[in-house]
C-alpha cells in the first residue's frame, strides 16, 4: 500500500512538472544544451578585432547585438586604449548580424569614458534599453602598438570604471551618465580601490537590479603610474589581485549599494591572482546564476572552461550541480575541437530559456597569440 501511494505521488509530481514546470533549479544543466559549432557561427571582421557580444531580443522582435571593436592593425592589447562599442541587428537569433552604427563612440579625454568603451552587457526593462560597459580615459596618448610593457597602458587600465547608457530605441540615441554608475571605493584598502570594470548586470529575482563586477585593489606599496620615472617598474602601479564583487540597486541607473566582500572565492585560493573571469549574470526560478571563465579549473576541472555558478542571495556563490558549460576546447561539427577557448560568455535568454551563448575568441594568427579576435555564437538546444 505504501509503495502504491509513493508511485501515485511520483506520478502526480511528474504531471505537475510537465504542466507548471519544476523548480529544482540546482539541476540546471546548460552544458547539456551546448551544440557543436562551425565557422558560420563566427562574427568576424577583417578590419577590426571584435570582443564579446551581448544580445537582446528587442521589443520590436529583432535581435540586437552590442560588441567591442578596435582597429585590427593596433593589435589585441589596444582594447584598453582604442575600443568602441558597436551595434548590429538581425531578424533571427542565429543571424546574420549587420552592423548599424557605433553605439558608444569616444567622446574626448576630458570624460571619464572619453577614449574607450568596452565589454558591453544589455538588458531591457520597462520599455527602455540599458547598456552597461567599461569606460576609461587618459590625457596621455598611448604608444602604438600598445603593450602591457608600456607604462601608459597601465594608466588606461587603472582608469577603468563602469558606466551605463540608456535609450528608448536599440539603435540609439544613447544617453550616458556623466559619472560612473559603479566607481572605485574611497577606502584605499577596499578590493575595488583601484579600478572597477567588466560589468555583469541583470534583473534580480525580486525585480531589482544586481551587478557583479571586476575589482582590483591597491597592493601594499602601490604608487600612481609615473611616466617621468623611467627606472620605476610598472609593477608598483598595476594593483593587487583580480577579484569580483557584487552590488544591488532598485533602479537600473543606480545608485548601487556594494557588498564589501569579494565573491567566487574558494578555500585555499586566497593568494591566487585570479580564479574567475568575465561573468555573465541572470536570475530564474528565484535564484541568481552566473557564468564565469574557470581560470584555474577549480570549478570544473578544466582550465579555461565556462562554469555555472549559483546563489540564493547574490552574495554567497557556489558551483552548480552541473558546473561545466563549455569546455576549454570547443566541439566542432566535424568532430574536432578548437585550439582556443571562449571568453566573455553572454547568454541570449528568450522566454526564460537560454537559446544561444555568445563569446569572444582570441585566435592565433601566424604564431601571434590572439592575433585576431572575433565573436562566436554557440547554439543551445
Amino acid at each position: 500500500m505504501k509503495n502504491q501511494f509513493k508511485n501515485i505521488s511520483l506520478f502526480i509530481g511528474f504531471v505537475l512538472c510537465q504542466v507548471f514546470g519544476c523548480s529544482q533549479t540546482n539541476d540546471l544543466n546548460i552544458g547539456k544544451m551546448v551544440q557543436p559549432i562551425s565557422d558560420e557561427h563566427k562574427f568576424i571582421s577583417t578590419d577590426y578585432h571584435i570582443w564579446g557580444a551581448s544580445v537582446v531580443k528587442g521589443y520590436d522582435g529583432k535581435y540586437h547585438m552590442y560588441y567591442s571593436r578596435w582597429k585590427y592593425e593596433l593589435g589585441h592589447m589596444a582594447w584598453v586604449t582604442n575600443s568602441e562599442i558597436a551595434y548590429a541587428v538581425a531578424d533571427e537569433a542565429n543571424g546574420p548580424y549587420k552592423t548599424v552604427n557605433v553605439a558608444l563612440p569616444p567622446r574626448g579625454s576630458n570624460y571619464w569614458d572619453g577614449t574607450t568603451t568596452h565589454n558591453p552587457t544589455i538588458f531591457k526593462k520597462d520599455g527602455k534599453y540599458y547598456l552597461y560597459y567599461m569606460g576609461t580615459t587618459s590625457h596621455i596618448k598611448a604608444e602604438q602598438p600598445t603593450s602591457m610593457k608600456n607604462k601608459d597602458w597601465w594608466v588606461y587600465r587603472n582608469n577603468q570604471r563602469i558606466g551605463v547608457a540608456w535609450s528608448n530605441n536599440p539603435d540609439g540615441p544613447w544617453h550616458r551618465l556623466e559619472k560612473p554608475v559603479i566607481d572605485v571605493s574611497k577606502d584605499s584598502n577596499a578590493p575595488d580601490a583601484l579600478m572597477t570594470s567588466n560589468p555583469a548586470i541583470n534583473i534580480a529575482p525580486d525585480g531589482s537590479v544586481f551587478a557583479v563586477y571586476k575589482a582590483v585593489g591597491k597592493q601594499k606599496g602601490w604608487k600612481q603610474v609615473n611616466m617621468n620615472n623611467t627606472n620605476e617598474s610598472h609593477n608598483v602601479s598595476k594593483g593587487d589581485r583580480v577579484r569580483y564583487m557584487v552590488a544591488f540597486a532598485e533602479n537600473p541607473l543606480g545608485p548601487f549599494k556594494k557588498h564589501h566582500e569579494t565573491i567566487f572565492e574558494l578555500k585555499g585560493s586566497d593568494e591566487a591572482h585570479m580564479i574567475a573571469e568575465d561573468p555573465f549574470v541572470w536570475s530564474q526560478n528565484k535564484k541568481y546564476y552566473a557564468l564565469v571563465t574557470d581560470i584555474k579549473g577549480l570549478f570544473t576541472g578544466d582550465n579555461g572552461a565556462i562554469a555555472l555558478m549559483e546563489s540564493e542571495n547574490g552574495i554567497d556563490w557556489k558551483k552548480s550541480k552541473y558546473p561545466l558549460v563549455v569546455p576549454s576546447k570547443i566541439l566542432k561539427k566535424d568532430g574536432t575541437r578548437t585550439e582556443y577557448k571562449i571568453e566573455r560568455p553572454q547568454l541570449l535568454i528568450e522566454n526564460n530559456k537560454p537559446t544561444y551563448l555568445f563569446g569572444a575568441l582570441g585566435i592565433t594568427i601566424d604564431g601571434i597569440h590572439r592575433g585576431h579576435a572575433c565573436n562566436l555564437r554557440i547554439p543551445l538546444k
